[in-house]
């Protein structure tokens, strides 16, 4: 299918709009370091093995897994908000991908949207300030909210209407959308999964290494 032919684009955010895998991938392991560095190496390659799953749930593991219960709470408060600032600084300064424009050029009557694993509110304020909301007409949507309940919220309220395509990096990207009935490529550029190759073979999935490539 062409891309001029989707009703819909859905875009991942980190390591697709934004090269912010590996700021988000160090301030996990920067947040848990006071708990040990090999807990926070722990939680770092939980990190990357579960690409697009929320914070919350990511901390939640790591709390369940390496913190006294009688204080797992107050500790899973501290970790979220020390995650969050080092972010902020890192989410403002990171590369934007600019193919962007020129894709948004070829459909300009398709609806664009976010859908991703990160904070809905946080990425709402860093998409204002970096002047890349009004790109997004359909809107910007995250977590706490996972990904399988945005596409089925957003389809059942029409804001997604097939055929839709949803452009990710990561396994759970491909899982999410899919099971959603939405067309997925897998944007390669800056993927931290290690084995994407081999996956995208063994799902056939269609691949890219730059989003300048979709035709």
């Amino acid at each position: 299918m062409k891309l001029s032919d989707y009703s819909t684009i859905a875009f991942d955010c980190d390591g697709v709009i934004l090269n912010s895998n590996k700021v988000k991938t160090n301030a996990f392991y920067d947040a848990a370091l006071p708990y040990g560095e090999s807990n926070a190496e722990a939680l770092k390659k939980y990190h990357t093995q579960n690409g697009g799953v929320s914070r919350f749930k990511k901390f939640q593991w790591f709390v369940d897994s390496f913190v006294e219960e009688t204080v797992r709470d107050e500790a899973y408060e501290q970790l979220l908000t020390r995650y969050a600032d080092i972010v902020e600084k890192g989410l403002l300064n990171c590369e934007f991908n600019k193919d962007l424009y020129e894709l948004k050029k070829k459909t300009p009557n398709t609806n664009w949207l976010i859908v991703s694993g990160g904070s809905q509110s946080e990425l709402r304020a860093l998409f204002e300030k970096r002047d890349l909301a009004n790109l997004f007409e359909g809107g910007i949507y995250g977590s706490p909210d996972s990904k399988e309940v945005i596409f089925e919220r957003e389809l059942a309220r029409d804001n997604i209407t097939l055929p839709a395509l949803f452009i990710g990096d990561s396994k759970y990207d491909y899982f999410s959308s899919n099971k959603h009935g939405l067309d997925f490529i897998f944007l390669s550029q800056w993927t931290e999964v290690n084995d994407w190759k081999s996956f995208c073979k063994d799902n056939n999935i269609n691949h890219i290494d730059f989003l300048r490539s979709i035709s």
